[in-house]
């Protein structure tokens, strides 16, 4: 169908309205870089708004020697991709049963109620630790997983997308003789491909993003991730810690630029990993949300 003229200059606003906001949006992030590319007395001097004064990578040069930032993100990077799996797994088998009727799955409305209150009451931030710490997990790796292993708002996603699938798909599967983990390995794990990417990205971003349990959880700054050791380090630069030759280079380079370039590179695996995943988490999130 042909577009009208007052189409043409809707979408004509429209666009220019969400470029503005987009690069609005980037704005923090063009700036982290050309801060982290100038040369520290143009810093500190203020000259450096979106594009770098006196182009230098010595900050980087620097960064890539220093074994503590990147031993965290490899702990970010571990932490992630074990909870990510794990949340995947525990909220496809959490969501599956509780999308069937009453009917199909006695006791379905018992279990609904004991994944809906914890939305509602929660523990507190005292019970949580002590039972992190009375299950020996403080200064490991699954004191930063376990506890956010299963997050009731994705099981309701999910939940809702695999109510939103047609019945006959799995009365037609359970003529054919297929049981139920076949009916979900088969039909309805890849139709619920958005909703379990809309989940992938909100529980990535969840994990990389979190630094208050990393604090709380490790027994020392080696241990922690990524963010926790941003928080740790970005507001505080301990001088005293640093050898001679790293304390001559933080002040040739500048505690502005070198903050910077931390910040810039943590947030850059998510930046890369968001585009390729939002077709399917809009289409997700969409759908996953129609029903109730």
């Amino acid at each position: 169908m042909p577009i009208s003229k007052g189409e043409k200059i809707f979408n004509i606003i429209n666009s220019i309205f969400l470029t503005a906001v987009a690069l609005f949006c980037l704005a923090p992030m063009i700036y982290m870089l050309a801060v982290s590319l100038s040369d520290n007395a143009q810093v500190v001097a203020g000259n450096v708004t979106f594009w770098p004064k006196k182009f230098t990578t010595a900050t980087y040069e620097y960064l890539l020697s220093y074994k503590a930032f990147w031993k965290s993100m490899g702990i970010s990077i571990t932490r992630t991709a074990l909870s990510l799996v794990l949340t995947l797994c525990l909220t496809v088998l959490s969501a599956y049963p509780l999308s069937k009727s009453p009917g199909k799955f006695y006791g379905r409305s018992i279990f609904a109620w004991y994944f809906f209150i914890p939305m509602l009451i929660n523990g507190g931030l005292i019970p949580t630790y002590m039972i992190i710490s009375r299950l020996g997990l403080i200064g490991s790796l699954w004191a930063l997983i376990l506890p956010s292993a299963v997050t009731v708002f994705y099981v309701m996603l999910l939940l809702n997308f695999f109510r939103g699938l047609p019945e006959e798909l799995e009365e037609a599967a359970l003529l054919d003789g297929a049981g139920q983990w076949t009916i979900l390995v088969r039909i309805f794990l890849p139709l619920a491909t958005p909703a379990l990417a809309t989940i992938a990205v909100y529980c990535s971003l969840a994990q990389w993003n979190e630094w208050f349990n990393g604090i709380i959880y490790m027994k020392t700054p080696s241990q922690y991730p990524l963010m926790s050791y941003l928080q740790a380090t970005v507001l505080n630069v301990d001088m005293e810690s640093l050898s001679a030759e790293e304390q001559m280079k933080m002040a040739s380079i500048g505690t502005d630029t070198y903050q910077a370039a931390q910040l810039f590179i943590a947030a850059l695996p998510m930046l890369c990993i968001y585009p390729f995943m939002q077709k399917y988490f809009t289409k997700g999130l969409v759908m996953g949300s129609v029903k109730g």
